[in-house]
């Protein structure tokens, strides 16, 4: 039965390694990144609640008066 040659797999694997980096390289390479980012100001819209349009009062039990 003949033996499997692995005396190519070294050079295959590092020709590819260096083929897959020299790629991404490439690829990333014609990004364009923004040289000065400038933040969005976000600007939070007030939301009125039903309960807050209308003035309330908490009553505690212990607040209430002695009868």
């Amino acid at each position: 039965m003949p033996q499997l040659d692995t005396s190519t797999w070294t050079i295959s694997i590092i020709s590819m390694a260096l083929t897959l980096f020299t790629l991404f390289q490439l690829k990333f390479s014609k990004f364009l990144y923004p040289l000065n980012p400038v933040q969005k100001t976000m600007k939070t819209m007030k939301q009125d609640n039903p309960w807050e349009k209308k003035w309330t009062k908490t009553y505690l039990p212990l607040s209430l008066p002695l009868q």
